[in-house]
C-alpha cells in the first residue's frame, strides 16, 4: 500500500515537472515572437519625398534674408488741466496715468539688396522713433526709413551693413491661382515662422488696406508681426510683402493678403532713387462697369473702365479723351476693372506715350496720351522724415525744485533731510530711461552733496554733453544711486 501511494506521489511530481517546463517554453516562443513582430513604415512615392526636401530646401535659403523689425513710438493722450500740474503729484507721485507712453510692436521685412536696404510695410515703421532690425543669425542693427509709400503700404529700411543675404525677386504677373505659396515673418514675435498655402486669388482690389490695390490672396496662415514679410514661390522667388488680413477675431482665418512683387519692386526703386514715388497721371474720373451700363455701351461685358469726366488741361483732355469714353486697353494690356487701370497709369514714367484704346459711341478709338506727374492736390507727401539733431545732456528733462520741511513731510521722509525734489520728468529724456520719477529727492550729484537748488545749478552747469552722471537719490527713505547716460 505504501508502495502505491509513493508511486503515485512520483507520477504526480513528474507530471507537475513536465507541464511547468512545457509552459515555460510555451510563454518563451510566444515571447519570441512579439519581440520579433516590428513596424513597418508605409512606402512613400519619392515624388512626395521629393517635394518634401524641395520645401525644406526653399525654407533654407530664404530664412536668411527675412528679418524681424522691432520699433518704438510715443503715444499721448489729453489730461485735465488740474493734473499738469507737477506740485499736484506730491500728494500722489507714484500713482499717476501716464500722459505719454512707449508703444512697441514687430514686424517683419525682407533684405533686397547685400547692402542694407530692407522693404517691409509702411504700417510697420510709420511713425517710429526707434528701429531695430534683428538678423537671421540675431545681430540687430539701428535701421532708418529711407522712404515710406502709404499708397501702397511699403517703406524701405536701410541698415549699415554689407554683404547680406538677399531673395531673388519673381515675376507676380505669372503667379496662377492655386500655386504653393510660403509665407516667411515674426508672428507674435515668434522668429522666422513659416507657414504654407496656395494662391487664392490674385487681382484683389477695393479691400480698403491701401489707395492703389493690387493684392495677392492667400490661405498660408498670416498673423499680426508678419506684416513685411516675404511670400514666396515654390522657386524660392520673391512674389509679395505680406501685408494684412480679413479676419472678426484679429487672427488667422484663412484670408491673407500680400502686394505682389510687380509693384513693391517699382515703388523700391523709386524709395531707393528719391525717397518718395512720383506717379503718373492720366488726368480722368472713371467708374466700374455694371452689366447694365456695359449693355448701354456696346460692350458683351462689363469690363473697361468708364470716363465720367475729365479734367481741364490734363493728358487725357489733351489726348481727345471725352466723358462716356470706355477705357479698354492701356498699352495694349486689357482693363478688367478701374484699380487695374488706376495702377497702370500710377506705374506708368512720367512724360512716356501710351496708347488707349477706347470704346466710343460703339467704335473702338487708339488715342495717344503723354503721362503727367499726379500733382500735388492729388498725393500725399511722403512719409520720410527729416532728421532732427540736438545736444542731448546727461540731466535734460528734470525739473526740481527747494526741498523744504513741509514737502520732505508730505513724501514721508525725515524732515532733516536736505537735497532737491524732482517735480517733473521729461518723457523720453535720460532721467525718464533710467526711471527717475517725480517725488524722488536728489541729495548727490557725482559724489558732490547737493543741499539745495544753487548746489544743483552749480553742478548741474558743469556737466558736459557727452558725460554720464551718477546720482544719488532718495525715495521715500530707500537710497540708491542712478546713473544717467547723454
Amino acid at each position: 500500500m505504501a508502495k502505491k501511494i509513493l508511486f503515485w506521489l512520483l507520477v504526480l511530481l513528474i507530471g507537475f515537472l513536465l507541464g511547468g517546463l512545457t509552459y515555460y517554453k510555451l510563454d518563451e516562443r510566444f515571447k519570441t515572437r512579439e519581440r520579433t513582430v516590428q513596424y513597418t513604415p508605409p512606402r512613400l512615392s519619392e515624388k512626395v519625398v521629393d517635394k518634401s526636401k524641395a520645401f525644406a530646401e526653399i525654407v533654407e535659403a530664404v530664412s536668411p534674408s527675412v528679418v524681424n523689425i522691432s520699433t518704438k513710438k510715443t503715444i499721448s493722450r489729453e489730461r485735465r488741466s488740474m493734473f499738469n500740474d507737477p506740485f499736484f503729484d506730491f500728494f500722489n507721485p507714484y500713482h499717476e496715468f501716464p500722459k505719454q507712453w512707449k508703444e512697441q510692436s514687430l514686424g517683419s521685412g525682407v533684405i533686397i539688396s547685400e547692402d542694407g536696404y530692407i522693404i517691409t510695410n509702411n504700417h510697420v515703421v510709420e511713425q517710429a522713433e526707434e528701429i531695430t532690425v534683428t538678423l537671421y543669425d540675431r545681430r540687430t542693427f539701428k535701421g532708418k526709413v529711407v522712404g515710406a509709400d502709404p499708397k501702397t503700404d511699403l517703406a524701405l529700411v536701410k541698415i549699415r551693413e554689407r554683404g547680406l543675404p538677399t531673395i531673388p525677386w519673381g515675376d507676380s504677373e505669372k503667379l496662377k491661382v492655386g500655386e504653393f505659396v510660403l509665407a516667411i515673418g515674426n508672428p507674435f514675435g515668434l522668429s522666422h515662422t513659416v507657414t504654407m498655402g496656395i494662391v487664392s486669388a490674385v487681382g484683389r482690389a477695393n479691400v480698403g488696406i491701401a489707395d492703389y490695390e493690387d493684392f495677392i490672396q492667400t490661405d498660408a496662415a498670416i498673423n499680426p508681426g508678419n506684416s513685411g514679410g516675404p511670400l514666396v514661390d515654390i522657386k524660392g522667388e520673391l512674389v509679395g510683402i505680406n501685408t494684412a488680413i480679413f479676419s472678426r477675431s484679429g487672427g488667422y482665418q484663412g484670408v491673407g493678403f500680400a502686394v505682389p512683387s510687380n509693384m513693391v519692386r517699382l515703388v523700391m526703386e523709386q524709395l531707393r532713387r528719391g525717397g518718395k514715388v512720383i506717379r503718373g497721371w492720366l488726368g480722368v474720373t472713371i467708374q466700374d462697369l455694371t452689366p447694365e451700363l456695359a449693355g448701354k455701351f456696346g460692350l458683351k461685358k462689363a469690363a473697361g473702365a468708364l470716363v465720367s469726366d475729365v479734367f481741364n488741361g490734363s493728358p487725357a483732355e489733351k489726348a481727345g479723351i471725352q466723358r462716356g469714353d470706355v477705357i479698354v486697353e492701356y498699352a495694349g494690356k486689357k482693363i478688367k476693372n478701374v484699380s487695374v487701370l488706376r495702377n497702370l497709369v500710377a506705374q506708368s514714367t512720367v512724360g512716356s506715350e501710351v496708347d488707349l484704346t477706347v470704346l466710343r459711341n460703339r467704335e473702338k478709338k487708339v488715342m495717344r496720351v503723354v503721362i503727367a506727374e499726379l500733382p500735388k492736390e492729388f498725393s500725399e507727401t511722403p512719409s520720410a522724415p527729416p532728421d532732427e539733431k540736438f545736444e542731448v545732456k546727461a540731466l535734460a528733462g528734470i525739473t526740481v525744485t527747494e526741498l523744504t520741511r513741509a514737502i520732505a513731510k508730505q513724501l514721508g521722509i525725515n524732515q532733516s533731510e536736505r537735497g532737491v525734489v524732482v517735480v517733473d520728468v521729461e518723457f523720453g529724456s535720460p532721467a525718464h530711461e533710467a526711471g527717475i520719477k517725480k517725488g524722488d529727492v536728489i541729495q548727490e550729484i557725482d559724489r558732490e552733496k547737493v543741499q539745495g537748488i544753487d548746489d544743483w545749478e552749480r553742478i548741474v552747469s558743469e556737466i558736459k554733453a557727452d558725460e554720464t552722471v551718477v546720482m544719488f537719490i532718495n525715495r521715500t527713505g530707500k537710497r540708491f544711486y542712478v546713473a544717467l547716460k547723454p
